[in-house]
């Protein structure tokens, strides 16, 4: 009896400790990979082996979409869980306020290292300048850039150094390194640490991804889309080359990070997040390649795989309830056991992961509050997605309605037929509600929010700022600010 209780003295002390300790966060976000465009996800051409094998050992939000399908609304949108009409960050290239409070802060006042690697998008002050210590919101350990996509050679800056550095080789593969050697360093501190890999690949250029991988996908093998045009087949399948190429490429870059993390044994207690900021329309309904920011699914809709120590036994279950970009900080934050800021808009969903069920449902919202570039000329438009349909509106009314269920490739709008007018207006409803929720419902035409957040569009071809005239000095930095709101 004794010698139980002496026991249950120092082992009880040690079980509390590792139930209270807090799990580590990976999070891994590539840039313009569409949600189909995996083997695990029924893409028949491209060979992603190490991401098909975490998505069997994951949970699967199966109908995740990014709330602004475009790189820096995202970002902002997924460090603060606010929506872009809450934050002004709706176009990019924008300086995202240092005011709002971001992940990298909040992990911080919970204990956590933090570090982050690869393409950050998120400072306006120029793509190759230096984002200063004072903007990084949060992350102390630094080796990344603004923005670039020049993977052979890509620039980066190193924590307090000023100088700008290079990425040695394909820049994933180096980012992985780097991610790996920071876990190897890492991997027995005292304290949790919150490790963000921004792999800017594979968006354009496609030309670019290593030729050993381009040489996997011969152009007249590769099978397109049922709702990419004949006339823009030959194009679409010289793309998918060398988007294909990056993808399989990017994939081998995780699954080496991935493979390091179970080499630690640091997956029993760490929080694994591997997702896009945005899809890749790649000729879908006409769209041209390299096109995104629209309502359709090949643009909204991204991968997001979550692996945590909580569920082992739920691996490989697919969650339906669509889950949209401001509802990860709070997820996120929810399955680390640190409060939740008021700040935060999203909802947390860490109840969800830990028990998954494919039966739940609930509304996504996502939006464009003003498209921009080549896609200035597309309406404006805030939508949400089920785990059966897309509802979509413009200002002048509904323009979009779509049965993912029985229409994959959204091929047929069901938007104002007669048939489906209950179905609509049932949506419709839905879609004000979350809107109401964000002050945002009758929602106005970008030059409201232009106007509200003091932004600027250069010119009648809808770009933000010139970013290319900072490397001439006469660059403008512009930001929403909290002034505005």
């Amino acid at each position: 009896m004794k010698r139980a209780i002496i026991f249950a003295i120092i082992i009880l002390p040690f079980v509390f400790s590792v139930q209270a300790q807090k799990p580590n966060v990976v999070y891994i976000l590539t840039d313009q990979w569409r949600a189909d465009a995996f083997g695990y996800a029924g893409d028949v051409n491209v060979q992603t082996p190490h991401l098909d094998k975490f998505a069997s050992e994951a949970v699967n939000f199966k109908n995740a979409v990014s709330v602004c399908p475009v790189c820096t609304p995202h970002r902002a949108s997924l460090l603060t869980g606010k929506y872009p009409t809450s934050t002004g960050m709706f176009l990019n290239d924008l300086y995202l306020p240092s005011e709002e409070l971001c992940m990298a802060e909040i992990f911080k006042s919970a204990g956590y290292n933090t570090a982050y690697l690869g393409k950050w998008h998120l400072d306006g002050h120029g793509r190759f300048n230096n984002v200063e210590p004072e903007r990084r919101q949060g992350f102390d350990y630094w080796k990344a850039l603004e923005c670039s996509h020049d993977y052979n050679k890509m620039a980066y800056y190193e924590n307090d150094i000023p100088e700008m550095k290079y990425w040695e080789g394909y820049s994933p593969f180096a980012i992985s390194r780097e991610a790996q050697d920071y876990l190897v360093i890492h991997a027995q501190d005292k304290n949790p640490f919150l490790l963000f890999v921004s792999i800017a690949a594979p968006h354009f250029p496609h030309t670019n991804a290593p030729e050993e991988y381009k040489a996997l996908y011969p152009e007249a093998g590769i099978k397109t889309a049922s709702n990419v045009p004949d006339e823009m087949v030959a194009n679409i399948q010289k793309e998918l080359n060398g988007y294909y190429a990056h993808c399989t490429a990017v994939d081998k870059a995780i699954g080496d990070l991935i493979n390091k993390l179970e080499q630690l044994e640091l997956m029993n207690n760490t929080v694994l997040v591997f997702t896009s900021d945005h899809g890749e329309m790649m000729g879908s309904h006409g769209v041209r390649p390299k096109s995104k920011q629209v309502a359709w699914d090949e643009s909204v809709r991204v991968p997001f795989l979550i692996k945590t120590p909580f569920n082992s036994e739920k691996v490989g279950t697919v969650i339906n309830a669509p889950i949209t970009t401001p509802d990860i900080l709070p997820t996120l934050l929810g399955l680390a056991n640190i409060d939740i800021p008021k700040s935060v808009e999203g909802e947390d969903l860490s109840m969800l992961v830990k028990s998954p069920d494919a039966k739940v449902d609930r509304p996504a919202l996502f939006m464009n509050v003003c498209p921009f570039g080549n896609e200035y000329n597309y309406d404006e438009y805030r939508g949400i997605r089920t785990k059966q349909y897309t509802y979509v509106c413009s200002p002048k009314g509904a323009i979009m309605l779509f049965d993912n269920l029985t229409d994959y490739r959204q091929l047929h709008n069901l938007a104002d037929k007669k048939e489906f007018a209950e179905v609509q207006q049932s949506l419709n409803k839905t879609l004000q509600a979350e809107l109401k929720k964000i002050g945002d419902e009758n929602f106005q035409n970008r030059e409201f929010y232009l106007e509200k957040w003091n932004l600027k569009l250069n010119g009648g071809n809808g770009k933000v700022v010139d970013y290319v005239g900072f490397n001439n000095h006469k660059g403008v930095i512009q930001s929403p600010g909290l002034s505005k709101n």
